[in-house]
């Protein structure tokens, strides 16, 4: 069986968060996170597509525009508005609502990492019930952890030759 991220009751129906533990310290990890053209290679929403504009690597109130699709393409512009180096990173677009990924070394070298799908801080947190935002990003923030350990584990992050 495969790996299988572990769902976190934040406490809150505006919030649906889900943690998985993998195998790399948190510097490699967060370099991926931080790198929004790394971004389609591990989303479990199947709806990042590539990204259209913004930097290499993503910093407090860095701006960068992805390609979507659901169902129909469209494009979001998204800002960083949480940032705390190699443990939390956080974006959110024009409704504000955000995706979260907190990350925590572990004494092993190891790193657990949890990602939330955050409607508290959306315009009106009930209109992501219309879209069945909830539900549905519970399940993606479940499905993208598993594909970035996959990613990461993997050695595919484009750092492999800058750390040992």
């Amino acid at each position: 069986m495969g790996a299988r991220a572990d769902i976190v009751d934040t406490g809150s129906r505006w919030a649906r968060a889900a943690a998985i533990v993998i195998d790399a310290p948190s510097a490699v990890i967060f370099d991926v996170l931080a790198d929004p053209r790394q971004h389609h290679e591990f989303d479990g929403s199947d709806t990042v597509q590539r990204l259209v504009s913004g930097p290499e690597r993503l910093d407090m109130g860095a701006h960068f525009g992805m390609d979507m699709r659901i169902k129909v393409p469209y494009r979001t512009d998204n800002t960083v508005v949480e940032f705390e180096e190699g443990r939390r990173i956080a974006w959110c677009h024009a409704n504000r609502h955000r995706w979260r990924y907190e990350l925590e070394p572990l004494a092993d070298g190891s790193t657990r990492v949890t990602e939330t799908f955050d409607g508290r801080t959306a315009l009106f947190p009930p209109s992501l019930l219309l879209i069945n935002a909830y539900n549905n990003n519970q399940k993606a923030v479940a499905k993208t952890l598993v594909r970035l350990k996959e990613h990461v584990e993997a050695g595919q992050t484009g750092r492999q030759g800058d750390r040992p």
